[in-house]
């Protein structure tokens, strides 16, 4: 393979310049899983130079339906381990770090010891997604937070916004309360969101037994893999063109 070929057409886009913007940025995706799965699989496919990926969770056999890392043959195998093969096998020059964590007030810290210069949020805790907004909000890191993706069908009501623009999605709704208490502008918040009505299952699920990892229970609730992934694609997208432009 001749030097570069790898991300040939990126280069033929974007120009020189804002591919090696690219190759020496280096953006975190906390949250491995159906969002944050296909963030990875762009980023790493973009020829982003460093991925820090960070999830305490392993995969299993409900992930599948909307899981692009989860797989027959993953099932059991940590998340961080699996992206982290998953990035090496697109972009064998890729510098990736892994942290296998969960995220909240007493980890932020030790996860935020280095640089990064631009952050995928797409945990589905809302104590730990606030709590990571917060934190990049108050130090001014680069972030777009997923907000919810399940009981949607309707992919072209998916929207790139602020946070104070977000409607007819109960995650929002509750992180825009959250974070306003805590004194964070909210219209300052970049996410992606469905403006849909959510649509109401059609079979009902008991909670999952609580996590013993996060000490939280799980609450059961539909969502397709077509959804998940423009979710994830919106906010890889969106961190590409802000990374390629070399604003780190």
């Amino acid at each position: 393979m001749a030097e570069n070929d790898r991300f040939m057409r990126t280069r033929a886009l974007l120009g020189k310049q804002k591919m090696n913007n690219l190759q020496n940025a280096s953006a975190m995706v906390v949250g491995l899983g159906a969002v944050g799965g296909y963030i990875v699989e762009a980023l790493a496919r973009a020829g982003v130079g460093r991925l820090i990926l960070v999830d305490f969770d392993t995969f299993d056999e409900t992930n599948i339906n909307r899981q692009v890392l989860a797989l027959t043959s993953t099932v059991g195998r940590k998340k961080t381990e699996v992206a982290r093969e998953r990035v090496l096998d697109i972009n064998p020059d890729c510098r990736v770090e892994t942290k296998d964590m969960f995220v909240n007030a007493g980890t932020l810290p030790e996860l935020f010891a280095g640089q990064v210069d631009f952050v995928a949020d797409a945990i589905d805790s809302l104590n730990a997604k606030c709590c990571l907004m917060e934190y990049l909000y108050y130090r001014g890191i680069p972030f777009i937070s997923s907000m919810g993706a399940a009981l949607k069908t309707d992919v072209s009501k998916i929207v790139f916004c602020r946070l104070s623009q977000t409607r007819n999605c109960s995650l929002a709704k509750l992180v825009r309360q959250r974070l306003k208490r805590r004194g964070v502008d909210i219209s300052r918040i970049n996410c992606v969101s469905s403006t849909e009505l959510p649509r109401p299952p059609e079979e009902s699920f008991s909670s999952a037994p609580e996590d013993e990892k996060s000490g939280r229970s799980r609450r059961i609730m539909g969502s397709l893999p077509t959804v998940t992934a423009v979710f994830g694609l919106t906010i890889a997208n969106e961190a590409i063109k802000f990374l390629a432009e070399g604003k780190q």
